[in-house]
Formats: structure tokens, C-alpha cells, sequence
């Protein structure tokens, strides 16, 4: 016989809303715990978002050394010689490029600039290296030329953003904090991820930011000197053993406040403290210059080339990706007038430092799993602009790579006879960054993170693996 139930029974309605919830509850816990937030069942602030993932499948690069030239280096006045340009220097260009169609750029009006640096040929292969970098032509062996970039963005900070984020636009995530969310880091007292720069950048400092990804993936500022990462060290009164009960108390203040709140910026932020707890050691001996030879550090020289030592010493200790920045706003390779000897001088900045990377890296047995990467934002025109300068080129443009997996001592694609265009080979930034997580591991299609509805990655929706061009 039916009867009523009573109330400590449910209804049809109130079964489905509780069974429902329970169920989005479960796939919430799912996606936390996928993306490195849950950890055995623990609350968002007391994982490590930073602890060691494994990649997609075996990684021939365990780090990276990232090398931007600010403004733009001339690919003519580098590493793809155009005879031809040389011969029709000063004269308008053939009637084949009147169609090409680049902005700010009307190639039936200007003139023809050909180079001014000699080139010579280095290496088993014969790869063609400017005069103006004498120490880097003896690391032809170990460079791997790409001759064909191209994107499609003509002004600094939009490129850089693109360069840097894969995206023209502000607010994605930089390359080196989609390897810190992907691969997490192996230097439990350093950062997964460290900058350095010397001058102020165009896009300012969220170009090397998190972007949508949690705060505690963006980079670290590191300098040089003394004080390379300002405020770590502790207040005098804290020195001697009161400084681990205090940042414990503060802590767990912290983590209490955190319960129940999904904030990035705030478990980054916690997360931050500690970090900064066991930098306080680790960091100042890692930069720690004078711990080197004075042998070790003449052959990096000084400026620029302090950058890259400090940055062989962080892969040492585990740093996952370095990016150091050469040049600034209006001190940089945006040679819009007196190309030649604008140029020439960035080179020299940078020469030595570089080719004393690839030796040092080399010799300690570190380049085989460390890539190292060398480009600007874009190339720079073929032609003229006033009376000697080049105008942006992102059509067609060189970089290089090193080290990781890649074929040391080889050429990869090219430009037109003039250089205004990719022709043969053209590698996009998207297949470009493609290929970088490759080599770390990570498949770009498979990195991504839910943002406002749905899956982003680094490649947008973009990007082939260069294959040609790993060893």
C-alpha cells in the first residue's frame, strides 16, 4: 500500500539536484587535480604547483637559454648574405617585388641597400657567418640557421608579445611559463623560470609574464651585482633563527585565508614566501660570479656576456628556462638610421657572450640537453629607409638554435634572391614554438588550459613540429 513519505525521504527533484551537484563536484576535484591544484585530496594552497611533471613523451632538451634581440637584427647583415642585393645596391628593385605588398613599406619607391659586412664561410658545412661576429662563426658547428621565419606583425610590441607569447596581443602566457605549468621545476630553491634584461622592454615586463595561467608560473627578475634579486635578503632583526617560526605563522595565516578561495595571485603569492625563504641561500650563490675562474669569466666578457654566464650556472642548478633580453626601448637593434654601424655595434655586444655559451655549455657536457635559442622580433628590410637606415622586416627573417636535439651546423630554409620574403622552407613563430616544446617533451596541441570557455596552447591553433631540423 502507497503512502506518503515522510520528509527525511527525497524526492525525485531533490534527488537529481543533490546527485547533480555531487557529480559536477567530482569533476571539478578531476580538472583540479589534472592540472597539478589537488594533490592526494589536499586544497589548492597546500599543493605545489611547481613540482616535477613528467613530459608527454621522452624530451630531448631539459632547459632552455632563450636569447632576444630587442628591435630587430638585420638577417642581411647577419646570417643570409644576398649577392644580389650587393649588386643592385642603390637602384630601385626589379619589377618581380613591385607586387609584394609590405606594410609601411612601398618596395616601387625605395632604394636597394646592400650590405656592408663581409661574410665568411665556417664550419664542416661552410655556413655563411658576418665578419662581425668572429667568436660565434667558430660555433658553426653547433648553430642550426633558420633562414625562412616570417609572421605576419610589423611593429615592436606586438611582435614581441607574438615572439614571446604567441600571441600579438596582451594577456597570454609566455613561453617560459607554459613550460613552468607543463614540466614544473626541478630547482626546489630557485624559480623554474628567470629573466634578465638591462633595459626597460616595449611591452613592458608582462611579456615574460603568466598571463592567464596562475601567477606562480611567471618569470623572476634576476640581476646582476650585488643584490641580483631585490628585497630577499631578511631584515636584520629576523637574521639568527627567528625568520622560519615567523614566515611559518604567517603561513598558516595565509593558507587559512586561502581556504575555499580559487585565486591564483593569492596561492602564487604564498607560494612566493616560501620560495623566497629558500632563495635566500641558493639564489646568491647561484649567480655568484666570483665562484667562476678568472679564465671562465674573461671568455664571457662583460655586459651581456655576465647574462649568459650567470645563466650556465642557473641551468647548473636546475632552472628549467633563462631568457635574457639584449637591448631596450630606444637603446636596441631598431636600426631605422645608420643601419651599418647600429648593427655592427649590437653585434659586438653580444658575440662574445654568445659563442662563449655554446663553448662553455659544450665542454661541461650541458649543451646535448640544453637548447639554446637566438632571435629578435623580425628582420629588417632590403631596402633603405631615409638615407641609411632599414625599415621592420617580419616576412622574412634569420634566428638560430643550438644544442637539444637540433642539427648543429646546418642551414634551414631561405628568402627570396633580395631577402624581402620567406621562399623556400617558411617556419612560422607558431611552428617555431611548436618545435621548442617538442624538444622538451611537450606535444603544443596537448599543453592548454580552459580560459573563458575554452582550451588555449602557446600555437593558438597554429603550428607544425619543424622535423627537418632535429638531429
Amino acid at each position: 500500500m502507497w503512502t506518503k513519505p515522510t520528509s527525511s525521504l527525497l524526492s525525485r527533484r531533490d534527488w537529481l539536484r543533490h546527485t547533480g551537484g555531487g557529480l559536477g563536484g567530482i569533476a571539478l576535484t578531476s580538472l583540479l587535480a589534472r592540472d597539478g591544484w589537488l594533490e592526494a585530496g589536499e586544497p589548492s594552497a597546500q599543493a605545489n604547483p611547481l613540482a616535477p611533471r613528467p613530459p608527454h613523451f621522452p624530451a630531448k632538451a631539459k632547459a632552455v637559454i632563450y636569447l632576444f634581440m630587442h628591435g630587430g637584427p638585420s638577417h642581411v647583415d647577419t646570417f643570409d648574405p644576398k649577392p644580389a642585393l650587393t649588386q643592385f645596391d642603390g637602384q630601385p628593385a626589379p619589377e618581380e617585388y613591385h607586387q609584394l605588398k609590405l606594410q609601411f613599406t612601398d618596395v616601387r619607391k625605395q632604394k636597394l641597400m646592400g650590405s656592408q659586412q663581409t661574410f665568411t664561410r665556417c664550419g664542416q658545412g661552410g655556413m655563411e657567418i658576418c665578419d662581425a661576429l668572429p667568436h660565434l662563426q667558430q660555433c658553426a658547428d653547433q648553430l642550426c640557421v633558420i633562414r625562412s621565419m616570417h609572421h605576419e606583425v610589423f611593429n615592436h610590441t606586438p611582435a614581441i608579445w607574438l615572439l614571446n607569447t604567441g600571441s600579438s596581443l596582451p594577456g597570454r602566457a609566455s613561453l617560459g611559463a607554459w613550460l613552468s605549468y607543463g614540466l614544473g621545476s626541478e630547482a626546489s630553491n630557485l624559480p623554474a623560470f628567470v629573466v634578465m634584461h638591462s633595459r626597460p622592454l616595449k611591452p613592458g615586463p608582462g611579456v615574460w609574464g603568466s598571463g592567464f595561467l596562475p601567477a606562480v608560473f611567471q618569470g623572476t627578475r634576476v640581476g646582476t651585482g650585488a643584490t641580483p634579486i631585490p628585497y630577499l635578503a631578511p631584515p636584520a632583526e629576523l637574521k639568527g633563527g627567528n625568520q622560519r617560526a615567523v614566515l611559518d605563522y604567517m603561513q598558516e595565516m595565509n593558507r587559512r585565508h586561502a581556504a575555499g578561495r580559487f585565486d591564483s595571485a593569492l596561492d602564487a603569492r604564498i607560494a612566493s614566501y616560501e620560495l623566497a625563504f629558500r632563495m635566500q641561500s641558493a639564489a646568491p650563490e647561484a649567480v655568484d660570479l666570483s665562484r667562476e675562474s678568472a679564465t671562465t669569466r674573461a671568455s664571457y666578457g662583460t655586459g651581456f656576456g655576465e647574462q649568459c654566464l650567470i645563466a650556465r650556472r642557473l641551468v647548473e642548478h636546475g632552472v628549467r628556462f633563462i631568457q635574457i633580453y639584449h637591448g631596450g626601448d630606444n637603446d636596441d637593434w631598431d636600426t631605422h638610421g645608420d643601419n651599418h654601424n647600429g648593427q655592427a655595434k649590437r653585434l659586438r655586444e653580444v658575440d662574445q657572450g654568445c659563442a662563449a655559451l655554446l663553448k662553455d655549455l659544450a665542454n661541461r657536457g650541458l649543451l646535448e640537453d640544453t637548447l639554446v635559442v637566438w632571435t629578435g622580433e623580425f628582420g629588417r628590410t632590403p631596402t633603405t629607409e631615409g638615407k641609411n637606415g632599414r625599415d621592420h622586416n617580419p616576412y622574412g627573417y634569420s634566428m638560430w638554435l643550438a644544442g637539444g636535439g637540433v642539427k648543429g651546423g646546418s642551414v634551414y630554409g631561405s628568402t627570396d634572391d633580395l631577402g624581402f620574403r620567406a621562399a623556400e622552407n617558411p617556419v612560422h613563430v607558431h611552428d617555431l614554438n611548436a618545435t621548442l616544446l617538442h624538444q622538451l617533451g611537450l606535444n603544443h596541441e596537448r599543453l592548454t588550459w580552459r580560459h573563458e570557455g575554452r582550451d588555449f596552447r602557446l600555437t593558438d591553433v597554429f603550428g607544425n613540429v619543424v622535423k627537418d631540423i632535429l638531429a
